[in-house]
């Protein structure tokens, strides 16, 4: 079945949640140790956090998760329309220059724009338009994430030519289930690899970025982590969007964030980062020894709450890939494909996964 085109996919005039897949064409290898040359291409995973949190300093999009692979990198993103609106026009611009820049300092980092560089885009409508809706576009960060890893790769490598495939997959994720099964699959993707054991031992994770900053928080006999996801005290994953969303606490509108490292400061699941850690970890063990076990009950509510079934956990995020591939986000094509790949718990309901239309 072909796939949708991109503009029916992702509107950047909506605030969407995405799960976007880039792989490396042929034998390339992204990062990791080539076996054929015996040639190691580890430090280029470093290449790519520093891209990703880069990016998430500039774009009105929100960075929830990701992992770098060896030869492919997952990563999910929320658009912020609703971000890039509130900001004025001269941010625009000034953020738009960041992303190509007229000028460039010696070690190639962009110069500050000056005055005339804003006014050439603030004072021509049409454009200023654009680059704000680009800004909020998931296609425009998945482009400036490749173009600058293959010219990099390529100029490392001394060769000329396409170092990705030649269009990067995406899947819509419409409701607070799908999202929760598609973080836990991207977070335990190198476990599922057989190159990491545990969470904290994945290196280049989403999940390995706050687990990192948890351990050096200063005062760890407060479970709630909600404030403190917001702070500037996370070193590590504090350009990443938080975990928990607390509609109560949270406020209302785009939750502007302050620091400059990321879009905004609102979460993305209706539970705290230490219970979602404490779930991946436990699925991820799972995952491992290859066998579903029992969850325990206090990580069963939190399953309830997002409409899903307990005793198919496990299964859900190990095939997330074949069950999600193309569902395209309706709930008939998720259960068809749910059937296809033998997932007939996940059509135990008119609306699986409590999905939405909307």
């Amino acid at each position: 079945m072909a796939r949708k085109p991109r503009y029916e996919v992702a509107d950047p005039a909506e605030i969407q949640v995405f799960h976007a897949v880039q792989r490396c064409v042929r034998r390339a290898f992204l990062c990791g140790d080539d076996p054929f040359t015996g040639q190691s291409f580890e430090h280029r995973r470093q290449w790519i956090r520093d891209r990703l949190e880069f990016l998430a300093s500039v774009f009105g999009i929100d960075c929830l998760t990701y992992t770098v692979l060896s030869n492919h990198l997952h990563i999910v993103l929320r658009s912020r329309p609703d971000v890039v609106a509130a900001w004025t026009d001269e941010e625009v611009a000034r953020r738009w220059l960041r992303l190509f820049p007229h000028r460039r300092k010696p070690d190639g980092s962009p110069e500050i724009p000056s005055k005339p560089e804003i006014d050439m885009i603030v004072n021509q409508p049409e454009v200023l338009a654009q680059r704000r809706q680009r800004l909020s576009d998931v296609s425009w960060w998945m482009r400036c994430t490749a173009e600058n890893i293959a010219r990099r790769a390529n100029r490392e490598d001394e060769c000329t030519g396409r170092f990705w495939e030649g269009r990067y997959k995406l899947q819509n994720l419409l409701d607070e289930a799908s999202l929760l099964a598609c973080a836990a699959y991207v977070d335990l993707n190198p476990i599922r690899a057989a190159i990491a054991e545990t969470p904290e031992t994945s290196d280049y994770t989403g999940a390995k970025d706050r687990i990192d900053d948890l351990a050096e928080r200063e005062d760890r006999t407060r479970p709630n982590t909600h404030d403190w996801e917001r702070s500037r005290r996370r070193r590590k994953s504090g350009w990443m969007s938080p975990i928990e969303i607390n509609e109560q606490d949270d406020p209302v509108g785009p939750c502007l964030e302050s620091s400059g490292r990321r879009a905004s400061s609102k979460g993305f699941l209706s539970v705290s980062m230490a219970q979602y850690l404490e779930l991946l970890d436990w699925t991820g063990r799972q995952l491992r020894d290859g066998k579903v076990g029992v969850i325990p009950e206090h990580l069963s509510p939190i399953l309830s709450r997002l409409g899903l079934d307990a005793t198919g956990w496990c299964d859900v995020v190990c095939k997330f890939g074949r069950v999600f591939k193309r569902a395209a986000g309706t709930p008939e094509s998720l259960a068809r494909e749910a059937i296809r790949c033998g997932q007939h718990w996940l059509c135990a309901h008119e609306n699986p996964l409590g999905l939405s239309s909307d």
